[in-house]
């Protein structure tokens, strides 16, 4: 953040000099009272040699170099001095040197295998973590919320609450990372949404919207402020899980999340899985208009999100299309495909560092359109076809923007997690890796967690997928080898 000269045009407005000539005055100047264009390369300089070397102590010197006055503190960049490096002018090349700084200066976590996964590179061997991997199948969490006296939803308003309902399944489990424990229906209730979780009846939202009248009087006009004003509790969690990871040595990736736009408006008009299936379906052909602008009011706030989960501390972010299957392909097509990829886009231009994984249950077909939305990482429900989705994506792949093919996430059937032998689900888990590869895999389930899982079963899952892969992964290099001799 240069200093602005006393009585000198502040920088990105023309002096008298160059009033008119479409010219900026570039006068001699100290370091701190640096312009815009040399700012900006400064800058840009910087953001690659972070993110090549990865040094703290490299940003150090290349912030002191531009003359920027900082304090570089812990990893929540939200509260250190990088997070003030503000663009004048609503100058689009600043805003993108500075969310690209929050990104790189970012610490990388030590136990980097699911990320570097999820670029698509190199692993020794499959990483694995599991969608609910917190909650209800744990004995711990079932004691903990008879020890504090709360419930489901009262754990997710407290930072502490959350961070010890987060590090549980890492203290029973070898998976690769951790994700917060919240809900997808948070943004819906930062916009006045009540919901409710009684027993047996599922999600109930208790004053969902009526018609295109409601969706109107949705105040989305500053969706960072409402994030930030409504869940702070939920953003606070972050560096809470973040000091709980670092005191107890797990130096493993924080996964962020959210519900997809589509997914959000499932619940909020009214729908519900045991009742009222076909409300948003309903709504798509009675009030197309309004349901475009609730997806797109509901995308804004998603991004801001998504967006503050990464300058808090989040290293992953996974967007879950948890009621793909309430949606029909022909309007999945018309309405929700390109809110998904907006959100892509826009968060891979604040955060192009942060892989972005997305999950389409019950909406597969959808998985080639992800694809070319520029996501990482895709993930297979219990229903898809491995080897056709292996085929089907490998074929598409030019058409992605990353590059390369999307690494693949999920899909072990977590039935099989509830009864049987570890000797069953180990053949299972050979079975998915022959299917899938053991690279540019993450192993994961093909749903969540339902809480009827034994444990010992879920163990067994993690502890096979390590296992097998390494060896899969070991005799792949000795044919390899073997082939090039």
């Amino acid at each position: 953040k240069p200093e602005t000269p006393t009585r000198r045009p502040a920088p990105c407005i023309a002096s008298p000099h160059t009033e008119g000539k479409k010219k900026m005055n570039f006068r001699r100047s100290s370091p701190s009272r640096i312009y815009p264009l040399v700012a900006f390369a400064a800058f840009t300089a910087m953001v690659a040699v972070v993110t090549l070397r990865g040094s703290h102590g490299t940003l150090k010197t290349a912030i002191r170099s531009t003359g920027a006055r900082s304090t570089v503190g812990v990893r929540g960049l939200s509260l250190g001095g990088i997070n003030r490096i503000r663009p004048r002018c609503g100058d689009a090349a600043v805003k993108i040197a500075r969310n690209a700084l929050l990104t790189a200066y970012a610490e990388t976590p030590a136990h980097d295998l699911l990320i570097r996964a999820a670029r698509g590179e190199k692993t020794e061997r499959t990483p694995v973590w599991l969608f609910r991997q917190a909650g209800r199948h744990l004995p711990e969490y079932m004691d903990y919320k008879k020890t504090t006296g709360k419930n489901f939803l009262q754990l997710l308003d407290d930072p502490k609450d959350v961070a010890e309902v987060t590090m549980q399944p890492l203290r029973r489990y070898d998976v690769d990372a951790a994700i917060l424990f919240s809900d997808i229906l948070v943004v819906p209730e930062a916009l006045d949404i009540n919901v409710e979780m009684p027993g047996g009846k599922g999600i109930m939202v208790t004053n969902p919207l009526q018609g295109p009248e409601d969706v109107a009087k949705l105040d989305t006009s500053n969706p960072a402020q409402l994030v930030k004003d409504r869940l702070p509790h939920v953003l606070a969690a972050l560096p809470e899980i973040k000091n709980s990871l670092k005191k107890e040595n797990r130096d493993i990736p924080l996964i962020g999340f959210s519900a997809a736009p589509f997914t959000l408006m499932f619940y909020m008009v009214g729908g519900n899985t045991r009742y009222n299936e076909t409300m948003a379906e309903e709504w798509f052909e009675k009030y197309p208009e309004a349901s475009e602008l609730l997806l797109s009011k509901l995308t804004d706030v998603i991004v801001e999100y998504m967006s503050l989960q990464v300058e808090q501390g989040a290293d992953l972010l996974q967007v879950f299309e948890a009621m793909g299957s309430y949606i029909s392909q022909k309007n999945f097509d018309k309405f929700e495909m390109k809110y998904l990829e907006t959100l892509a886009t826009r968060l891979r231009e604040r955060h192009p560092d942060i892989p972005l994984m997305v999950f389409a249950r019950g909406a597969q077909y959808a998985n080639e359109g992800l694809q070319r939305a520029g996501y990482d990482v895709v993930t297979l429900d219990t229903e898809a076809n491995r080897v056709e989705q292996v085929s089907m994506l490998e074929n598409d792949s030019k058409n992605a923007p990353i590059g390369r093919r999307v690494t693949l996430q999920g899909n072990f059937d977590p039935k099989l997690l509830q009864e049987g032998t570890e000797e069953s689900v180990k053949a299972a888990v050979g079975e998915m890796l022959q299917e899938l590869g053991p690279q540019r895999l993450i192993a994961n389930l093909g749903e969540g967690l339902s809480g009827k899982e034994d444990p010992k079963l879920v163990k067994a899952f993690v502890d096979a997928i390590h296992a097998t892969s390494e060896e899969m992964n070991k005799k792949l290099e000795s044919e390899a080898i073997a082939s090039s001799a």
